[in-house]
């Protein structure tokens, strides 16, 4: 008698797709996605058996319409559990969740108890016994080892099994199933190349020096895959020049893909929009979190975005820092489906010193782990590299090793490059600040919150050339003002912007003045790299001060970096030299210890807690008791997300026209990326807030249900700085 995985409304059992097809195919699926670490024979036993208990004649009733709540992943975990031995309970965790996510071990443990025993058919082959898979091989291997490469399997599974359920289902409904190839070619470099000639007649010192550090930053490709830095100050072209390494250096070494991770959502659009320039957009995928849309039925442009975005199968991706490392600890099935294809990749990580202090020892882990058994690349790419390796005199365990640099001698880069001098002026009030603003016909000011930018800017309003920048405005407003600054710095107009520190995130200016309200000095460094961009001038000025408005005060961990940055730019004749910078990054690593480099809890209130990623796994994974849903739910890299609110109508919201346009449409994906210039993120209570006061309201939400919020109250937004938080209180739309 036939078993089936999968059935076909309406259709006679004879089109339904038989169990041992499917369960062949997602092994022998699974088995190509870790051939690149060893995990071929356990990846293939995962796909034969992860719907084992589909063969209960419940299931196959529910398969032909019964309604029942059947399940069908306990089976195959519990063969895996009793066959093999301590390896047996880790696969099993991968099939048990393989519809939701890797459970906490102890949870497996109690939750498989009840489930039934189910003898395999003879068409499933089931070895007698399981060699140690990936890492596990080798002699002293971790326990991070160990749990990452349940991770990478789950990943290898749950890609696999939805692979083939599309391929099944689109074959049925005559759905198109080829796709493009999702691997960097020779195309792609021959693409770069043609890009870069076209920048071949500019001269000047600094065009100059770009050229000389793409040339040897390419010549880098050829070395060994592993760790790399890529130092480069702010200007010197560090974003192509990583480019060009990255598809050199897969080229050489028949690496598949170049995954290019940014720490600020608000370029991921930008750096994304610079590659599909020079590969040809359809090769660039961009993943970030302005919308979900997952769950939503549609068009065939949509489907293949939601699996690009779900498992980066794609030739060049460009991600934000918290999807990349959050998946990494993830234990959800739609965050590690990606996972798989991390290897033999080579992975930017742009603004290395980005990664939060509490949690650096696991990332540091993962870094290495992927470099050391998966076969990829990792270049941390900074104009201020931090203290990351045990070279540079990090003494954690998971401090990197055999790190080489891509560009040619640093200092000496830096030297070329420099173009500012940094002064400390002490504490300034707003009147005091106003003042010097007023003094300066073209002066950048950064702050370091919305609260005190909106302040400030209204004080300057009334001076010429007046502007503001903050994520309370939408991209399309930003767009503009910045248009408008270039345009007025162009023309040696009048012009006095005062932003957040969202100016510093590869914003493209170039003032004669910066001022900079204290901070690290990897800050104070990104704001430099907005003054005397182009070397028009013998010396820039950054002025770096002290507010003391109210509401100016950063957050604790700011104030921290700042104090620091003060001291180094006390000391040191150039607070931005490498010397410098080292100095910093030693300060405040070591500043409250070591434990301070991994200090999230890890448990849940009433249950046990263990201060630290890695602690949490060297002690559970003693008996391979693994918590991976409480290691994921720690692991949070941004603790207050945001969510995003539609502006509607008005100068910056979402033209009336457009909206009705939309209304006739159903590709969502399509209508996420129509939306994206009108979107402001606020905090969840805030959205939540607004929908509850009716001052915004849900668009379409026959449709897509709670997907797009839009705001109807325009008050709340202004046409010079964007939202008014102040104003909710105003009209009584937040209690």
């Amino acid at each position: 008698m036939t078993v089936y995985a999968h059935s076909v409304i309406a259709r006679p059992m004879t089109e339904w797709e038989p169990l041992e097809d499917h369960a062949r195919a997602v092994a022998e699926r699974a088995a190509g996605f870790a051939a690149s670490f060893n995990g071929v024979d356990a990846a293939t036993l995962l796909g034969w058996v992860h719907d084992l208990g589909k063969i209960k004649p419940r299931f196959q009733a529910k398969l032909s319409g019964e309604i029942n709540g059947e399940p069908h992943s306990g089976e195959g975990a519990k063969l895996l559990q009793s066959r093999y031995g301590g390896l047996g309970p880790l696969l099993a965790a991968c099939v048990s969740g393989h519809h939701s996510g890797l459970p906490d071990m102890e949870n497996l443990t109690q939750r498989l108890r009840s489930v039934p025993n189910i003898e395999p058919p003879e068409w499933m082959p089931i070895p007698s016994g399981l060699m140690p898979f990936g890492p596990i091989t080798g002699n002293g291997i971790s326990h991070f080892s160990i749990q990452f490469v349940v991770r990478m399997l789950f990943s290898c599974l749950v890609d696999a099994d939805e692979l083939e359920t599309a391929a099944f289902y689109d074959g049925r409904d005559n759905r198109p199933v080829t796709r493009a190839a999702a691997v960097v070619t020779a195309d792609h470099g021959d693409a770069f190349d043609r890009h870069m000639a076209g920048f071949s007649d500019r001269t000047g010192v600094v065009n100059d020096l770009r050229a000389e550090i793409l040339a040897h930053v390419r010549a880098g490709a050829m070395q060994d895959p592993g760790l790399f830095t890529l130092t480069v100050p702010t200007g010197g072209g560090k974003t192509l020049a990583s480019l060009g390494f990255a598809l050199d250096h897969a080229l050489r070494h028949g690496l598949e893909r170049v995954i290019h991770v940014i720490p600020y959502s608000s370029i991921v659009e930008q750096t994304a929009d610079v590659f599909g320039a020079v590969l040809g957009p359809d090769q660039v995928v961009e993943h970030h979190a302005s919308f979900d849309w997952d769950g939503v039925d549609d068009d065939e442009d949509l489907r293949r975005l939601r699996r690009v975005t779900r498992n980066w199968d794609a030739p060049i991706v460009v991600t934000t820092a918290v999807q990349f490392f959050e998946s990494l600890f993830s234990a959800r099935k739609r965050r590690c489906a990606k996972l798989h294809n991390l290897t033999r990749a080579v992975i930017v990580i742009d603004e290395a010193q980005t990664m939060p202090r509490k949690l650096l020892r696991p990332c540091l882990a993962a870094i290495t782990e992927l470099t050391r058994h998966y076969g990829a690349t990792v270049v941390l790419s900074t104009a201020t590299q931090p203290v990351l390796s045990r070279d540079q005199g990090l003494i954690v365990p998971e401090a990197l090793e055999s790190v080489r640099e891509l560009a040619p001698d640093p200092p000496l880069l830096y030297r070329k490059l420099r173009r500012t001098r940094v002064t400390n002026v002490g504490s300034l009030d707003d009147d005091a600040l106003t003042e010097r603003i007023s003094q300066a016909p073209q002066v950048l000011a950064i702050v370091g919150n919305r609260h005190h930018a909106r302040s400030l800017f209204d004080r300057v309003a009334d001076l010429p050339g007046a502007r503001h920048l903050s994520t309370t405005m939408t991209p399309q407003h930003r767009r503009h003002v910045l248009a408008d600054v270039r345009d007025r710095l162009a023309n040696r107009l009048p012009v006095r912007l005062i932003s957040t520190s969202l100016v510093e995130a590869g914003v493209d200016v170039d003032f004669p003045m910066v001022m900079r309200a204290a901070a690290g000095i990897d800050s104070i460094a990104q704001a430099a790299g907005r003054c005397n961009r182009e070397g028009l001038m013998k010396a820039g000025e950054v002025v770096v001060f002290t507010p003391t408005a109210e509401g100016s005060a950063p957050p604790d961990e700011v104030a921290q970096m700042a104090e620091i940055g003060a001291k180094i730019i006390k000391a040191h004749v150039d607070p931005l030299s490498e010397e410098a910078v080292a100095d910093y990054f030693r300060t405040l690593l070591w500043s409250q210890g070591v434990d301070a480099l991994d200090a999230v809890t890890v448990g849940q209130e009433g249950g046990p807690q263990k201060t630290g990623i890695m602690k949490e796994i060297a002690t559970s994974g003693g008996n391979m008791a693994f918590r991976f849903e409480q290691i994921a739910h720690a692991f949070r890299m941004i603790d207050d997300t945001q969510a995003p609110v539609i502006v509607r109508g008005g100068r910056w919201g979402i033209p009336d026209d457009v909206l009705d346009d939309l209304k006739w449409r159903t590709g969502t994906g399509g209508i996420a990326r129509a939306l994206q210039p009108y979107v402001v993120t606020l905090p969840h209570h805030i959205r939540r807030a607004l929908e509850a006061s009716r001052a915004a309201s849900l668009w379409r939400e026959d449709l897509f249900g709670r997907e797009f919020l839009m705001l109807d109250h325009l008050q709340l937004y202004d046409d010079h700085a964007g939202m008014r938080m102040e104003r909710f209180e105003e009209f009584d739309l937040i209690a």
